[in-house]
C-alpha cells in the first residue's frame, strides 16, 4: 500500500497543464500548489476541487466530498485512487506562430499570384482552469506550447489568410506594401480569435504579426521587383516604357542589314548614341537623327547633296540648293554645335532643325548663337534670345577690341560699364540696346 506525503510540480514555463503521475494517495497527503499555479483533484473522471497557491492536507475536513466519494472513515489514514493535475497560471507572452506552408494570393495592385508567408508572437493566460483541462487538455499527461500552436493553428491560418486578403482588396495595395499595415491587422485579427481562445479557458493578452513577406525564390515576386526596379529607373531618367521599346526599335532596324532603311536608321542611331536618356522623348529623337532627319516628313532628296529635306521644303538645309530655281545659295560659315533641336528663321519665322545650314522656306544662311542656338541677322551684334554678344565689343572712346567681362579699357582707361538709363541695367562692352527694354544706350 503506497500512501504519497507530498505532491507538487516544478516543471519548465512551456507546460501547461501536466498530471502527477502517482494516482495512489492518501489522507493527509500534503499538495504544495506555488504561487503561478493551480492544482486540481480528479476522482473517476470528475473534478472534486481546485487548490490555490499554498500547502494543502488531503483530509475529509478540507476536501468534504472525499467523505462521500471515497467513504474514508474519519482521521483514518486510509489510502485512495485519485488524480492530481497542476495548471501552469503563468503568463506566457513570447508564444510564436508561423505559416507551415506559403499561402497564395493574388496581388490586387499588379495582378499577379504570389506566395506569402507570415511569422509572429501571442501571449496567452489560462483563466479557468477547469475548462482548460477538461475541454482542451483531455486525458493526456501533459500539454505544452507545442500542442497548444498546433492545435490552434487552423484558427490562426484561417484568420490571418482572411484578414491579410481583405486588407489587400479593400485597400488596393500591394503585397510588397502591407508592412505599414501590420498594426492593423494584428489588431483584428486579434479580436477575431480571442473569443475562440476564451472558449477553452485562455485569455488571449496580445497578438503580433512580426513579418508579412514572400519567399527569396518565388518567381512572380521576383519578377514584380524587377519590374519596379526598373519603372524606378525609368522615372529617374524620365523615360516611359512605350519610349524604350520605341528605342529598341530603332537600334534593332539599324543592326538589321537587310533592311530597306538601315542605312538611314543606323547613321542615325550613331550619331545619337551620346545623347542621354533623360529628357523628352521628341528632343532624343532630333538629337538621334541629327543631319539625317529621319522621319516621315523629311523624304525629298536634294539633287546638289543628296540631304532628306521636308516635301515642303523650297531650299535644301544642307547645301543651300534651290529646288525652284535649280542653284545653291553660298554657304553659310561653320558654328558651334547648338544646344536645342530647332530654331526659328530670322528672315521669314519658318522653324528648321538648328543643324541645318540653310532655312528650308527662303534659303536664308543659318547664324546661330554659340550659346542657345537660335537664328540671328549678320548683322545682330547680341542674340535676340538670350543676349550673348555675337561680335567682340570695342571700346566707345578709342575704338580698341576689349573683354567683355573687363571693366575698363586697356588701351585708354575708359570705364566700360553702362546702365540703361530707363531700366538701370547694366549693359556690357559694346552692347548699343538694352537687353531689358529696349532702350538705346549712348556710345
Amino acid at each position: 500500500m503506497a500512501i504519497i506525503e507530498v505532491v507538487k510540480f516544478d516543471g519548465p514555463e512551456g507546460v501547461y497543464a501536466w498530471k502527477y503521475p502517482n494516482q495512489e494517495l492518501g489522507t493527509w497527503t500534503q499538495l504544495i500548489v506555488n504561487e503561478s499555479q493551480e492544482a486540481i483533484l480528479f476522482k473517476g473522471g470528475k473534478a472534486l476541487d481546485v487548490f490555490g497557491a499554498g500547502r494543502h492536507t488531503l483530509s475529509t475536513a478540507n476536501i468534504p466530498l472525499l467523505q462521500s466519494i471515497v467513504n474514508l472513515p474519519f482521521g483514518g489514514r486510509s489510502p485512495f485512487t485519485a488524480e492530481v493535475w497542476y495548471v501552469n497560471k503563468a503568463y506566457s507572452l513570447d508564444v510564436k506562430w508561423g505559416t507551415a506552408v506559403p499561402i497564395q494570393l493574388q496581388d490586387p495592385k499588379y495582378q499577379l499570384f504570389v506566395n506569402i508567408r507570415s511569422f509572429g508572437q501571442l501571449g496567452i493566460v489560462v483563466e479557468d482552469s477547469k475548462s482548460f483541462l477538461t475541454r482542451l487538455v483531455g486525458t493526456g499527461s501533459t500539454f505544452d506550447r507545442n500542442t497548444l500552436v498546433r492545435y490552434f493553428r487552423g484558427v490562426l491560418m484561417m484568420n490571418i489568410k482572411e484578414m491579410i486578403s481583405s486588407y489587400l482588396v479593400q485597400k488596393r495595395i500591394s503585397i510588397l506594401e502591407i508592412s505599414a499595415y501590420l498594426s492593423e491587422i494584428s489588431q483584428h485579427i486579434e479580436a477575431r480569435i480571442a473569443p475562440t481562445f476564451r472558449e477553452f479557458g485562455i485569455r488571449l493578452t496580445h497578438f503580433f504579426i512580426d513579418s508579412i513577406n514572400t519567399p527569396e525564390d518565388d518567381p512572380a515576386t521576383l519578377k514584380l521587383k524587377e519590374a519596379l526596379v526598373k519603372k524606378a529607373e525609368m522615372d529617374i531618367l524620365g523615360y516611359t516604357y512605350q519610349q524604350q521599346r520605341t528605342f529598341d526599335t530603332l537600334e534593332g532596324a539599324a543592326r538589321n542589314e537587310g533592311s530597306g532603311g538601315a542605312n538611314v536608321m543606323g547613321a542615325g542611331i550613331g550619331l545619337g548614341m551620346g545623347v542621354g536618356i533623360g529628357g523628352s522623348f521628341g528632343q532624343q529623337m532630333s538629337g538621334l537623327t541629327g543631319q539625317m532627319n529621319i522621319g516621315a516628313s523629311y523624304n525629298k532628296p536634294c539633287p546638289s547633296c543628296n540631304t532628306l529635306n521636308r516635301q515642303d521644303a523650297l531650299f535644301c538645309i544642307a547645301c543651300g540648293y534651290g529646288y525652284q530655281t535649280g542653284t545653291s545659295s553660298p554657304p553659310a560659315q561653320p558654328t558651334q554645335e547648338a544646344q536645342a533641336d530647332q530654331t526659328t528663321c530670322s528672315q521669314c519665322g519658318h522653324d528648321f532643325p538648328l543643324s541645318a545650314k540653310f532655312c528650308p522656306n527662303c534659303g536664308d544662311p543659318n547664324h546661330p548663337c554659340p550659346k542657345c542656338g537660335a537664328d540671328n541677322a549678320p548683322e545682330t551684334e547680341a542674340c535676340t534670345r538670350c543676349g550673348y554678344l555675337l561680335r567682340q565689343p570695342v571700346c566707345g572712346q578709342c575704338g580698341t577690341e576689349v573683354d567683355p567681362s573687363g571693366k575698363f579699357c586697356p588701351e585708354c582707361g575708359t570705364s566700360l560699364r553702362r546702365t540703361c538709363p530707363s531700366c538701370q541695367r547694366e549693359a556690357k562692352p559694346g552692347q548699343k540696346f538694352c537687353l531689358e527694354c529696349g532702350t538705346r544706350l549712348s556710345e
